[in-house]
């Protein structure tokens, strides 16, 4: 039974592995058990990690903070891969109130840390306090900060000795975790919150925002657009849509940019509703259309991009209308229906809807594509490329006035921003950003659970030792608080008079938080991506200023 001994207790390749694929596994089993109604998911292989690093299973040092930062940038990356496209959208429904209320979080927080370090009359040390501040909004990057501060007032001989402030930060991480879900929960529990209504509004929400593409039929009634081109008319109206079909007494046909219109034309129209009323006022009156007919000459049929030639092209630039006689009336990305403007870059895994003679629409198909089983592969050159001018972002250091060391977003923050500019702007270099949903929850859930086994690894060795002595259980009280009383303040603001939408503020406290477990129990909850796209709304900001928090408390009362 040697070698049992030597694969249980001797540090090497296979010792790693099979420690950290026992806590994960056996983590997520005891992850779906509910409690109250509610299971912890991945959040519970942080636990089972501290539970065997207690009983001495540990792995080295060095490999253990690789795995736990490289898994902690999969996991963020894949997030910002996937909102990239509707991050910057968001701010225009409400993201600067979401940002405004992620930031009184850190302030509240930050407030919270100052008066404890005044009730204990400086006996607990602010560098002590700071690392219990990071470790209570799970802010790893804040942490190390705080520890370079620290580590330069050393240098400058203003501290005799560099306090072992991660150990504060170990006691107050896994309470926190739980803390912050508690929070998100509280906050349901005291409204009365229905999921299921929730996510009703939401949808209406979108279906009101006036940008999903109505579908709809005109006469044409308006004398002086008689014997107009269409590209006049779209000229004269100044709104974007797209005319799908053209019945003309009874002949169905795909009117060309040049195509005449006369008065009594019957248009199927695709276009914003927000832009209906005022399409329909001046082109003449809405009416009510069989189109059925027209499938006897016409047909619409759905076409995936998956040449990655095309990625980055505009419609207009296809000429599709033109060499081939078809009409593009919606682009599907991601979820979301978006209209066939002329202007509209396509990328790899667009749906794009297409009408006409079967005969060009199987012309179109062999242009743009329509392998489905080339969108299998997932974009590897992308995910690294990306992964490393994260790394290289996140390292820049920015100096501002008054402060001796400079600040840097880290391993978290630089990749992320990358991934959510890649997202939205890759195809303009050409990069291929689209993952199937399977593909992207996978490399989510591989770097979430390496980083949250990481993490109790390395904290359960001196865990239950550091807790049940009074400066522990000191700290662990002091985190909660730090952790919760923001939140709830926040939580209660953001609902009773910001009205926002519970997945949103799910998000929103989460990404408050920089804490992925509690995003994770979000996406676990939430039947849409709602909770994500709030989480990296407000995450650049939140890590920015959990990074500056941390030094200039150490600069200020060190």
């Amino acid at each position: 039974m040697e070698w049992l001994n030597t694969l249980l207790f001797t540090d090497g390749i296979a010792h790693t592995i099979l420690i950290y694929s026992f806590v994960i596994f056996t983590g997520l089993i005891l992850g779906k058990i509910r409690f109250f109604g509610v299971s912890l998911g991945a959040t519970f292989v942080l636990f089972m990690g501290i539970l065997i690093g207690h009983f001495g299973f540990t792995v080295n040092h060095q490999t253990a903070d690789f795995i736990k930062d490289f898994g902690l940038i999969l996991f963020i990356f894949s997030i910002g891969l996937q909102v990239g496209p509707a991050f910057f959208s968001s701010f225009k429904k409400g993201g600067i109130t979401l940002n405004l209320l992620a930031a009184a979080i850190v302030l509240l927080g930050v407030l919270v840390t100052v008066a404890f370090y005044f009730i204990f009359d400086g006996k607990m040390s602010m560098p002590m306090l700071v690392g219990v501040m990071s470790g209570a909004v799970t802010n790893t990057p804040g942490l190390g900060a705080a520890q370079e501060a620290l580590r330069q007032a050393y240098d400058a001989g203003q501290i005799s000795e560099i306090p072992q402030i991660a150990l504060g930060y170990a006691v107050a991480y896994p309470l926190a975790v739980v803390g912050i879900i508690t929070s998100i929960i509280l906050v349901r529990v005291f409204f009365k919150i229905n999921l299921d209504k929730e996510s009703c509004e939401l949808e209406k929400e979108d279906d009101n925002s006036g940008e999903k593409p109505a579908i709809f039929s005109i006469k044409l009634t308006n004398k002086a657009l008689h014997k107009k081109s269409l590209h006049q008319i779209k000229e004269m109206v100044g709104r974007s849509f797209v005319v799908s079909r053209m019945k003309r007494d009874d002949n169905y046909a795909i009117p060309q940019t040049d195509t005449l219109l006369q008065e009594e034309d019957m248009l199927l129209v695709v276009a914003s509703e927000i832009d209906v009323e005022a399409i329909v006022a001046f082109l003449g009156e809405k009416v009510e259309i069989d189109w059925k007919p027209s499938d006897k000459q016409l047909v619409s049929r759905r076409i995936v991009i998956t040449r990655s030639e095309i990625n980055g092209k505009t419609l207009g630039s296809l000429r599709l209308r033109t060499n081939y006689g078809v009409n593009v009336t919606r682009v599907n990305r991601s979820g979301i229906d978006l209209l066939g403007d002329t202007n509209l870059a396509l990328q790899v895994g667009d749906r794009v809807m297409v009408v006409g003679e079967l005969d060009a629409i199987k012309k179109v198909e062999d242009l743009l594509g329509n392998a489905l089983k080339k969108l299998n592969e997932p974009p590897i050159i992308t995910i690294f490329l990306g992964i490393f001018a994260g790394i290289l972002f996140g390292s820049i250091p920015l100096y501002f006035p008054g402060m001796p060391m400079p600040v840097k977003l880290g391993l978290a923050g630089g990749p992320l921003i990358i991934a959510i500019l890649i997202g939205r702007f890759g195809y303009k270099m050409k990069l291929i950003t689209y993952t199937t949903l399977s593909a992207n929850l996978m490399i989510r859930e591989i770097g979430i659970t390496l980083f949250l086994a990481s993490v109790g690894l390395a904290s359960g060795g001196q865990f239950v030792e550091t807790v049940f002595t009074s400066e522990g259980l000191a700290w662990i009280g002091i985190g909660i608080a730090i952790t919760m009383i923001p939140l709830l303040i926040v939580g209660f603001i953001g609902r009773k008079f910001a009205k926002l939408n519970y997945f949103t503020l799910m998000g929103l406290m989460a990404g408050s938080t920089t804490d992925p477990p509690a995003l994770a129990y979000s996406n676990s909850v939430a039947p849409n991506d709602q909770p994500a796209v709030a989480y990296s709304t407000v995450y650049p900001l939140t890590m920015f200023l959990r990074v500056i928090a941390a030094q200039l408390l150490i600069l200020i009362f060190v």
